[in-house]
């Protein structure tokens, strides 16, 4: 870690100000690397891994990361106590800054696996779960949530599920200010039709002021996250993030203090090309990271062209980094 990381990630109260959501299918190390290249702070979460991946998986594949994605942090899904010490353990040796464990996800594969947002209807097997890990490790262990499930979704149901998990040892929590319905709607429905309730996270904070709440769901500009850190810990984005991945360029400077000169959109590609042509080497497909950058030139000349070239051409066998700098010219 360097020692402009290291300052960064020694101020965990301060590490939580902005963060990049997990996101399945999105946030691997690829796409976290890249942002990375633009943002020296903020702090990244992986796609959330099963306990059963870990245990019985490639944990390499799911678990390997490089040193520069630094502050990280794993989300773990499962409900075993002992799977997820034995798993948080694993983290700690490969080196993660936090453990997260996804109380939030809906879908039916992860309700079927006894975890996700159907633990909200079990505060005391997560407390069970939060206690076990933070046993295990000395890292943080935080628990990243919805504000009710179904027709569980009072504020007293909410805050019965919060008490047990702060009374084992968990002071961070990231709370999608959405409920979940666990069915009739697709994890898809879940992000978008249960409407934003920001008062009741921010009724959180107030009435739990030692504690550090993440504000999550449906934030679309640093505008709005600044707003909202006058009144919670932290802000994650998620989607808004992903798509248009320059908005992470703004946050040292505006969240962090942080007055380093902001690189270009041209000079961030160049930026990343060593790393891309080191994991051509290793035989990773030019797609596998070029597909989280499509959105780097959102909003400006040259976008439509730059995500055409590459989805057209980064797929074909062979591809190398001279296909980033063909589609790097329509920008310019």
């Amino acid at each position: 870690m360097t020692a402009d990381r290291d300052h960064a990630h020694a101020d965990k109260h301060l590490a939580y100000r902005f963060s990049v959501a997990p996101m399945l299918d999105w946030t691997d190390r690829h796409c976290r690397y890249f942002h990375r290249t633009l943002s020296r702070h903020a702090l990244l979460y992986t796609e959330m891994v099963t306990t059963g991946a870990i245990l019985h998986g490639n944990r390499d594949r799911h678990l390997q990361f490089s040193s520069e994605e630094h502050p990280l942090a794993l989300q773990l899904g499962g409900s075993n106590p002992a799977d997820l010490a034995e798993c948080a353990k694993i983290a700690a040796d490969y080196g993660y800054d936090e453990i997260n464990l996804n109380v939030g996800c809906p879908s039916d594969r992860v309700q079927n696996g006894r975890f996700g947002a159907c633990l909200m209807a079990e505060p005391e097997l997560v407390a069970e779960c939060v206690a076990a890990m933070r046993q295990a490790v000395s890292m943080p262990v935080t628990v990243k949530s919805r504000i009710g499930i179904d027709d569980r979704d009072s504020y007293a149901e909410l805050t019965q599920f919060i008490q047990p998990l702060a009374a084992a040892g968990c002071d961070t929590f990231i709370v999608h200010a959405r409920k979940a319905w666990l069915s009739g709607l697709s994890p898809k429905q879940n992000r978008d039709v249960p409407p934003l309730r920001y008062d009741v996270v921010l009724q959180l904070k107030h009435d739990f002021p030692m504690l550090n709440i993440v504000i999550n769901g449906g934030i679309e500009s640093l505008e709005s996250s600044q707003e909202l850190l006058k009144h919670v810990d932290g802000v994650m984005l998620g989607r808004e993030v992903y798509h248009n991945p320059y908005l992470l360029a703004e946050v040292d400077r505006r969240l962090f203090n942080d007055e380093h000169a902001i690189p270009s959109r041209q000079e961030t590609v160049l930026a990343l090309l060593p790393y891309i042509e080191q994991q051509l080497q290793q035989g990773v497909r030019l797609h596998c990271i070029t597909r989280h950058m499509l959105g780097l030139f959102h909003g400006v000349d040259g976008a439509r062209a730059w995500r055409r070239h590459l989805s057209e051409n980064a797929t074909r066998f062979g591809a190398g980094s001279q296909v980033v700098l063909d589609a790097l010219e329509f920008t310019v």
